[in-house]
């Protein structure tokens, strides 16, 4: 066992690729998920348009024993992690079963499977509403399927801190190891676009209204007017090094190298922001500079008072301009707590193949968003440490720290 834990598979759930090579090669060639929404009628709704995973057919995926008893968020994370074992080369009935353990985060819950359930009850009454409605709509749900499916007995749980949790679940999968278990899987998805589910998100007033897919998500823009809604995620599998190289890993993604999170003070404090706090005690878990960073994964949650504050949160760490960044969830919505665990993929894709991918649409940086934001088109360069930020509703942050793992 070295102690230091890295990642060896990966498997995407994304609106611009389903399965890792199609979601990476669809985000540098700057491929947008985004549309118009089309699993119901979006005219009567301000909102129309999100990032929907349109291809994606379940029953190519799952047995209909189990599409019957989960919602698509459920659905999502299934998949997803049949995609990273099959990319770690790990046969789950090969491995002792309490060494095996699953962290994910879920934000939103089964809102699908759950709108028609409770569309059940009011129109036909109790006995119209199915026994799986007790478990379909749980945040806990993935994570006992995923478990249940490949006899994953080890540590289980779930996170809930909104976008932050793709990146918190991580962290924690890295303690499960710390404790000895031998196999993790952890990521996250969210699967919130049903009408119900839509509706529950627009009080907060950071929704674009925008129509057009080109316009409507633009973090750090002078234009910016909100993000756009998506669905999907990713899973990760993560080992210790040592036992990932002793049972031949075919690849070793990179490193979990560092995490810290934080969380804001109430609105009206004169209190600053705790997104700083999170990134300079990510850096320090991870013992790396601020000029060892090659390039930071954003929140970029496109509502100008909080691309405001990240931006100044960077700049006060690694200088005006100092660091190129990047926000490739333009390209697929914010997915909740799967955004965080796609962009961790994301990040680890970039330090595997020594590339930045793009942010799209951006035209001109809103005034005081002083940061490279590597824009339309990636940009080469040798990656060997990344940072991803979240922030999660209600005042999560989270930052982790990722680096190329030397042969």
């Amino acid at each position: 066992m070295t102690g230091r834990y890295v990642v060896t598979g990966i498997g995407v759930t994304a609106p611009n690729g389903l399965g890792t090579e199609r979601f990476w090669s669809s985000t540098l060639a700057g491929r947008s998920g985004l549309g118009r929404i089309t699993r119901f009628d979006p005219a009567p709704y301000p909102v129309t348009l999100a990032g929907e995973v349109r291809d994606f057919a379940v029953d190519d995926h799952l047995p209909r024993k189990i599409t019957v008893q989960t919602d698509l968020m459920t659905h999502l994370a299934l998949a997803a992690s049949e995609m990273a074992l099959a990319d770690a080369g790990i046969d789950p009935a090969r491995q002792p079963e309490y060494e095996m353990a699953v962290m994910t985060a879920n934000s939103s819950g089964g809102n699908e499977f759950g709108q028609r359930e409770i569309q059940a009850l009011w129109s036909n009454g109790p006995r119209h509403v199915g026994a799986y409605q007790s478990i379909a709509w749980f945040y806990a749900a993935s994570t006992g399927q995923i478990s249940i499916r490949h006899g994953m007995r080890g540590p289980c749980g779930v996170i809930a801190t909104e976008q932050a949790g793709g990146l918190d679940t991580v962290a924690q999968a890295r303690r499960v190891l710390r404790g000895g278990t031998g196999v993790v899987l952890t990521g996250g998805t969210d699967a919130s676009l049903s009408p119900y589910g839509l509706v529950t998100q627009m009080p907060t007033g950071m929704l674009s209204r925008s129509a057009d897919p080109d316009r409507a998500y633009l973090p750090f823009d002078i234009e910016a007017c909100g993000y756009v809604p998506g669905e999907g995620g990713a899973m990760l599998v993560m080992e210790d090094e040592g036992a990932a190289r002793a049972r031949g890993a075919e690849r070793i993604y990179g490193e979990i190298a560092g995490y810290a999170a934080t969380f804001d003070p109430r609105p009206g404090s004169d209190r600053q922001p705790g997104l700083r706090r999170a990134i300079e005690g990510a850096l320090t878990d991870a013992r790396v500079t601020p000029e060892e960073v090659d390039v930071v994964f954003a929140d970029a949650k496109g509502v100008q008072g909080a691309d405001l504050r990240e931006s100044q949160a960077l700049a006060e760490v690694f200088g005006p301009f100092g660091v190129p960044v990047t926000a490739p969830k333009t390209m697929t919505g914010r997915l909740y707590a799967g955004g965080a665990a796609l962009d961790l993929a994301a990040a680890l894709l970039a330090v595997h193949h020594s590339v930045i991918p793009p942010t799209t649409n951006v035209a001109r940086l809103a005034p005081g968003c002083d940061i490279d934001l590597v824009r339309d088109v990636p940009r080469e360069k040798s990656v060997r440490t990344a940072l991803v930020l979240a922030r999660g509703h209600g005042g999560f942050n989270a930052a982790l720290v990722v680096r190329a793992v030397r042969d």
